[in-house]
């Protein structure tokens, strides 16, 4: 396999839709309320996708020297715990990432003002401590809490706000749906993992509290980001949003799955669809609001 090849592994592409997605919820409802600011969105989106490569560069290098990630995983190869990046370089390309990041969401100053700066900062910093420093999140059954609120609450609130100046109440519903179904990418990524992380004495929820209450969290998750779109819908947004229904309905058939699967390629394809899960919600939910002002 090319360098080129392994570094793109390594940034993991199937989770950057978690990255995109509430960029594009937030644009589209700063739109359909009259505020849309390309300039602003793309900076948050290009933010958004070097926080996540940087933060799954983080997890790849902290889990392969901790030895978490090991050749048995039923998941796919992690490059540091493979042998295919040395930790050191590994360790160099998240900060030039996280770096990189940090300095494109200076940018965002001048459309939201100097707080801006406190939540980059904390994005940055939380990239690293999900799997890092001494209290690391996602080893104390916090990850799926940072999952929601950075890939929800924080990612579409502070979107909308940098093109409309504010945060209401609607934003913050649509983001605790996109974060709850961005969060189900990691249900079943953990899962997967129930055993591995068990005996690293990693311990997510999973860990905590077994595969059957990660499954009914699951379908839980799916069924409030589906009565997320039911609210705006109620609140004014018009009957396209119900477009948004159908991944939501699929999420539920992949839930019911998630008791069956055993072998990586059908945690594989599990994961797979949760992720397509999360891009089809952000794409039709978009464009209901989008056809709910062009209409």
């Amino acid at each position: 396999m090319s360098s080129l090849n392994i570094w793109f592994e390594a940034l993991r592409p199937k989770t950057l839709p978690a990255a995109v997605v509430p960029v594009l919820l937030a644009s589209s409802l700063a739109y359909a309320d009259g505020h849309f600011d390309w300039r602003g969105a793309a900076i948050c989106l290009v933010f958004a996708l070097l926080i996540q490569i940087g933060t799954n560069f983080a997890n790849d290098y902290l889990d392969g020297i901790k030895g978490t990630d090991t050749e048995g995983r039923l998941g796919p190869r992690r490059a540091v715990a493979a042998g295919l990046i040395t930790p050191r370089t590994m360790r160099r390309a998240t900060i030039l990432v996280l770096a990189v990041g940090f300095c494109v969401g200076l940018g965002l100053i001048p459309f939201g003002g100097w707080w801006l700066l406190v939540v980059g900062v904390t994005s940055v910093a939380c990239a690293w401590l999900y799997t890092g420093g001494p209290y690391p999140l996602a080893y104390n059954g916090l990850g799926d809490v940072f999952v929601v609120l950075f890939f929800g609450f924080v990612a579409v609130g502070c979107t909308y706000y940098v093109q409309a100046g504010a945060i209401s109440g609607k934003v913050l519903l649509l983001g605790f749906g996109c974060g709850l179904l961005v969060n189900n990418i990691l249900v079943v990524n953990n899962y997967r993992d129930l055993d591995e992380d068990r005996a690293a004495r990693k311990r997510t929820l999973v860990v905590f509290f077994g595969r059957r209450v990660a499954q009914i969290q699951y379908y839980v998750s799916a069924l409030l980001a589906g009565a997320v779109v039911l609210g705006f819908w109620a609140i004014g947004y018009g009957p396209f949003v119900f477009v948004a229904l159908l991944p939501v309905c699929y999420a539920v058939l992949l839930g019911a799955r998630l008791s069956t699967a055993e072998g990586p390629v059908e945690f594989l394809e599990a994961l797979k669809g949760s992720a397509k899960v999360v891009a089809a919600y952000g794409v039709l939910f978009s464009g209901g609001l989008l056809l709910g002002v062009l209409v």
